[in-house]
Order: C-alpha cells, then structure tokens, then sequence
C-alpha cells in the first residue's frame, strides 16, 4: 500500500541518513530485552536493545557539526564523495519520544519543542531491534514459528499507526567500504512500498534514481479504533534497487506494495476490536496480547508458509481470531487460498511462499509510530477499513486534540508454536494450515 511510502517522503524531506560516524553525540542504544521461548525449555531473556533509523539523525560534514550535508549537494554530489565528506551522528532518544523500561518500548509522534516553549514537534520515530553484539539487526526467523507481543494503543487515535512489523533489510545494515555507520546507526532501510530514499544500504542514491525494495510482513499496524496484519511478498530476495516507475511500482513493480490484508472491519465485522463502550471482543482502552503464527505445509521450519494465524489474549482470556467470509466460506487467517481468492497482485510476487522464504533467511523487526499527511490514515481506519471519519486522521487535528499520541510495545517473545502465550487451550497449536473452511 502506498502508506509507508507517504511517511517515507515526508520524513525524508528534511532528514537524511549517512555512513560515517560522527563524534558529538556518542551513541547509545536503549536496551529493549526480549525472550525466545521453547515448548521444553520456556522462555529465555536476550539482552537486545533498539536503535533509532538513520533517516532521522543528523547529518553534517565531517569536524563541522554546523554545515549540514545534502544528498545531491556540493558536500554529496555522488556516494563516496558523501561517504568521504559528511558524518552521521549519535541522538538522545528520549528528546525524540523514544523511551524503553524493562521490556516495553514507548514511542511518541510529537515531542516538545524546546526552542518554542508550550508547542510540539513532529518525531514519528522508527526503531529496529538490535542483536545482542550492539552493531548488527536481530535476525528474526519466524518459518514455522510464532511471535507474541503486548500492546498498548489507547492513546492512538484515529489516523494514527502504531506499527510492528518485518523488513528483510540487511542484518549490518549494509555496512561496507561507503557506510561505515551501519546497523548501529540504523542504516540500511527497505520496505514492500521501493520507497525512493536519499540513501540506500547507507550509500547515497543521488537524485533518487532508485528505491529500496524488500519483503515485508506487518503483523500490526493498528490504532485504537482499527488495525490489519498483512504480507507484502517481493519477488527479489534482500535489498534490492529498483529503477524507474515500472519496476518500483505496483502493476509491474518487483514487489507487492498493496498485499494479501486480513482486516475483518471491511467485511462487515464492526465489534471486534475498538473502544469500549460500546463493549468490543478487544477492548482498546486495555493493554492486549497479540500472537501471530506463522504455519508451513509440514509444520516445520524447512516448509512452505502456507497461513498465517491471529490471537489475542485479554484479561486472563485467550480470543480467537474473528472469522470472515470469503467467496461464501468462513476464514480467520492468512492463508494461500485466502490470499488466491483476494490478493492476485500478492499471488503474482509468490504469494505466501515468497513471504515464507524471507522469513526463513531473517528479518529484522521494526517498531513505528506515524501519522499519515496525505491521506490521514484512511486506507487503515476509515470509510471501508473502520470506523473513522475521512477528516479525523488530518495530523493538525490530531496534535490539537492529542499531542501525547502514543504507542507501548512490550513482553516480545518468540520461538515454537504454543511456546509464546498463556493457556493455549482449544485455540492454540495448529501445525499444518488447514485454509479457508466450509
């Protein structure tokens, strides 16, 4: 979908990202532990940590924090001039709404601004998980298993997206003769949407003559009043550039921008998930489970991902997904034929196959927070998709009415199917996808 894209452009705009590394600020990442779990052995704690994208962190020329460097300009005007001459810095991350304690990472849209006493400037942060070495991304692999989180979104409004989701970026970051930075300055971003960014893998992409293309698996993209999980399968492996309007769009492009969405609101589904009252399966004013399972044709990690599976787990309760109907049959998940019989441009890219295989090789994990100048966050919360207005999504709106937009990520935990959340009972474990049901 084009979403990312229109976050990705209007952030852009005024920062950009580099590959040396500058002095001023030294760099320090907050740790966010997360656990990897077994059905033998339980959970275990990982010292992870997160670090903020390059994309938002100053940009200068080397020894002169004053003079900022410009993709395209005299200090830029191709990669390894730009990689010889600008600098990328260290941040603070709480002045930038970032904020972690214990297990859960707290992000904010707009932070104040010091310079203008009783106003706010726009942050939108986006972080990546951090392996436990400080200098390369968390390789998550989820073929075959699944993932669980708690989350917190009472304070997102409508327009607003708290997002957690994959990207088969680069584990360094591409690190490399013209990126010194890397990973551990959050280098290297990709997404399904080619977005056409000032840098690629940390070298510069002078007049953005290419985009960043890869797998993508957002498994939450949500706000209080709406969300949707949804894979986004390319038919290119890693980062890859791609060039022109044809092979980075979406008719023709490498890569499926739109995906195979499960967002059971457009279906007719209205009291499921939301703000209560009136009463909702999932209430959003609480902090929620969300459990994704990621099922292959064998049950096994050397399979074919063949449907992905949603629960939810609330107030001591495990909920299953809320089903659909689909080409007259009832589904709750991800699955092959779900994807054939809604997503043609999905099945065009590989379908969940493709998806899978991405999984398999790694992925890193990403946590944002944004909100949606060009098209309010429509595509995910109103007309068909929730229950928001086509206005109330506007970002001025939202500031003057909820300036401490927020979201909470915490409790992340992976591993073997059933591994990752309380009472399984008659929802949990199903090994091998069963499809669309009659």
């Amino acid at each position: 979908m084009v979403h990312k894209l229109a976050f990705l452009t209007g952030l852009t705009a005024s920062l950009v990202s580099a590959q040396q590394i500058g002095t001023l600020t030294p760099e320090s990442h907050p740790k966010l532990p997360t656990k990897r779990c077994t059905l033998s052995g339980g959970c275990q704690t990982v010292s992870t940590s997160i670090v903020l994208d390059a994309f938002q962190r100053p940009l200068h020329k080397i020894g002169d924090p004053s003079t900022a460097c410009v993709v395209g300009g005299p200090l830029c005007p191709d990669a390894a001039t730009c990689a010889a001459n600008c600098a990328l810095e260290g941040v603070d991350y709480a002045s930038l709404g970032v904020k972690t304690d214990g297990d859960a990472l707290t992000l904010n849209q707009w932070v104040s601004d010091p310079s203008n006493p009783g106003q706010y400037k726009t942050s939108s942060p986006r972080t990546y998980l951090v392996a436990e070495d400080g200098k390369n991304y968390e390789a998550v692999k989820l073929l075959g298993k699944e993932i669980s989180f708690d989350v917190d979104v009472s304070n997102l409004p409508c327009g607003m997206n708290g997002a957690f989701y994959l990207s088969e970026m680069l584990m360094d970051g591409g690190r490399g003769e013209l990126n010194a930075a890397g990973a551990e300055y959050g280098t290297g971003y990709c997404d399904a949407q080619c977005p056409k960014l000032d840098f690629i893998n940390g070298e510069a992409n002078i007049n953005k003559t290419h985009g960043a293309c890869c797998n993508e698996m957002d498994i939450f993209e949500a706000n209080a009043r709406a969300k949707s999980f949804t894979p986004h399968p390319c038919s290119i492996e890693r980062v890859y550039k791609c060039t022109g309007d044809t092979e980075c769009g979406q008719s023709q492009g490498v890569c499926d921008q739109w995906g195979c969405t499960y967002n059971e609101y457009q279906k007719g589904v209205h009291d499921f998930y939301g703000l209560a009252p009136p009463a909702k399966t999932i209430d959003t004013t609480q902090k929620f489970t969300v459990t994704t399972q990621f099922l292959t044709d064998n049950g096994r990690e050397d399979g074919v991902l063949v449907e992905i599976r949603r629960l939810w787990y609330q107030n001591g309760k495990l909920i299953k997904n809320a089903a659909i109907t689909v080409d007259g049959k009832s589904t709750d998940s991800v699955s092959t034929q779900f994807c054939e019989k809604t997503s043609s441009w999905t099945m065009q890219r590989g379908g969940l196959k493709t998806m899978g295989e991405a999984m398999g090789r790694g992925m890193v994990l990403i946590f944002s927070i944004w909100a949606d100048e060009s098209g309010f966050m429509n595509w995910l919360d109103a007309e068909d998709s929730g229950p928001c207005s086509a206005t109330e999504g506007d970002p001025k709106l939202i500031l003057q009415k909820k300036p401490d937009a927020r979201v909470t990520f915490s409790n992340i935990k992976w591993g073997e199917m059933g591994s990752t959340y309380a009472s399984a009972g008659k929802y949990g474990v199903r090994r091998v996808a069963k499809g669309l049901s009659a």
